[in-house]
């Protein structure tokens, strides 16, 4: 029996490393998203000309050409993303911080993956911050995207060891990004089939 795919665009900066594992996802025939749109607000992102190779939509919507207004520049984009009759969004290495306009606009249909096990570590510099901390545990984590940076409902998280004696912060992020790739694509169908955003640790999707 075919399921309904839901339409998702995919949001990158840049190389769209975990685009790619959202791809290859929604390939799959049991997998309850397609990939309709990828947009990026850098026009030489790497992650277009991937997109592209596929067949994909792919496009650009500059943000230098709207200076400092965020949200008219996050106007355009949500008028590309109507237009291509989007009903869901995947943040994926989008750099770009995001205002209440686009935020509400798509409150509840609108995930990000962030690399360090949230509330520790929002922002930047997530890896080399985790070593300088000392922590004996990092990973990755879902959310869904509201106006706070990094605030969002969590959806899921995965674990990885630190080895505070060895790991470089590359090594360290190296380690994370290969959950990255398992858990996106997890937590994404678990949001479409109204099983994901669990408000308890216990209920998290953990992959170690």
């Amino acid at each position: 029996m075919s399921i309904r795919k839901t339409p998702i665009a995919i949001l990158i900066s840049g190389r769209g490393s975990n685009m790619r594992s959202l791809i290859a996802a929604c390939a799959e025939p049991d997998f309850p998203a397609s990939v309709e749109l990828v947009l990026s607000n850098k026009e030489d992102a790497g992650g277009l000309d991937y997109a592209r190779s596929l067949g994909l939509r792919a496009e650009a919507v500059p943000h230098r050409a709207f200076g400092k207004d965020r949200e008219a520049h996050e106007r355009a984009i949500d008028a590309r993303l109507k237009e291509a009759g989007i009903e869901f969004i995947c943040l994926a290495g989008y750099m770009r911080l995001l205002t209440p306009f686009l935020t509400d606009a798509w409150a509840g249909r609108m995930i990000n993956i962030h690399p360090s096990l949230l509330p520790l570590f929002p922002g930047t510099h997530t890896h080399e911050r985790a070593l300088e901390a000392g922590v004996r545990i990092h990973g990755c984590t879902v959310h869904h995207v509201t106006a706070g940076m990094d605030e969002g409902p969590i959806i899921a998280q995965a674990a990885v060891p630190v080895f505070p004696k060895e790991d470089t912060a590359d090594d360290l992020a190296a380690r994370v990004l290969v959950q990255e790739h398992v858990l996106y694509p997890a937590a994404l169908k678990a949001v479409l089939a109204g099983t994901g955003g669990c408000a308890s640790n216990e209920d998290r999707l953990l992959v170690v």
